[in-house]
């Protein structure tokens, strides 16, 4: 891993939010990256449950001031930086204040999804690549973990096929079983579709179930891990038909080496498609 640059872009991360297998091993791999020599970086959304004082975030101004458009609405970018003390590991936080600023993740005080999801979904996916542009970095490797990091394989390689930042980048996206019950809102095909994504790159979407969004993902993807021992069955039959290198799941006790040797051997080396 030595000078390679990879970028994490996570849906969750400890110590920010509580620990699950999500934001377990959104930490735990840029951790390793970083201890076998690799250059990272890593993105997650600014949620209003992360306490910003007691983790010292602090907005970048030279990063914020942009406008993203998300259907047809301009909605201000403004991106935040905290450092994991004892790793010395930098995170930026995608923020803005109609989507983030509510005192919780992905759902309301009763457990019911936020209708607004695929929204800030959308915005966070974009919010990343143009912060990543501003910051003028070309990641050998981006790594998605998380259903809300899902949609920036799609913008990659749709929205943003020909910024030449990104033209050399193999992209991964872990799988979880971490999901969620119900959908998206069912316009946010739709809402993908106005920045230009043609529908049948996003048919699935139709159905905005997480099944549907992480095959979207790993569609997208030059590799993918399977980062649960259990899938939902049509979510690994469809990532069992992938003309694509795919890596098993192996346990948080055995995943370094195997997560090295997989970016190493398999993924820099995967045809971009």
């Amino acid at each position: 891993m030595n000078g390679k640059k990879i970028l994490f872009v996570s849906s969750e991360l400890v110590p920010y939010l509580p620990e699950n297998e999500v934001s377990l091993m959104s930490y735990e791999t840029p951790r390793m990256v970083n201890s076998n020599g690799g250059q990272i970086r890593i993105f997650m959304p600014r949620y209003g449950n992360i306490n910003e004082r007691r983790h010292q975030l602090h907005e970048v101004i030279r990063l914020s001031g942009m406008n993203l458009v998300i259907n047809d609405m301009d909605m201000p970018l403004i991106i935040k930086v905290a450092s994991i003390p004892k790793e010395r590991i930098q995170v930026y936080f995608i923020d803005n204040e109609e989507y983030f600023k509510r005192k919780a993740t992905f759902t309301d005080e009763n457990g019911t999804l936020f209708p607004d999801n695929d929204e800030r979904a959308i915005f966070f996916a974009k919010g990343v690549v143009e912060t990543v542009k501003k910051l003028n970095w070309s990641p050998d490797i981006i790594h998605v973990h998380g259903w809300m990091a899902s949609l920036l394989p799609l913008y990659l390689k749709k929205l943003y096929a020909d910024e030449p930042l990104f033209a050399e980048s193999k992209i991964v996206t872990s799988v979880y079983g971490r999901s969620f019950e119900g959908e998206l809102d069912e316009k946010m095909m739709s809402k993908i579709a106005f920045d230009g994504i043609p529908e049948e790159a996003i048919s699935l979407l139709e159905k905005p179930t997480y099944n549907n969004l992480l095959k979207v993902a790993v569609d997208s993807s030059d590799a993918v891990i399977l980062a649960a021992e259990e899938l939902p069955e049509d979510l690994q039959e469809h990532i069992d038909k992938l003309d694509k290198p795919v890596l098993p799941y192996v346990s948080l006790q055995e995943f370094e080496e195997a997560y090295a040797d997989f970016y190493t051997s398999k993924v820099l080396n995967a045809t971009v498609k």
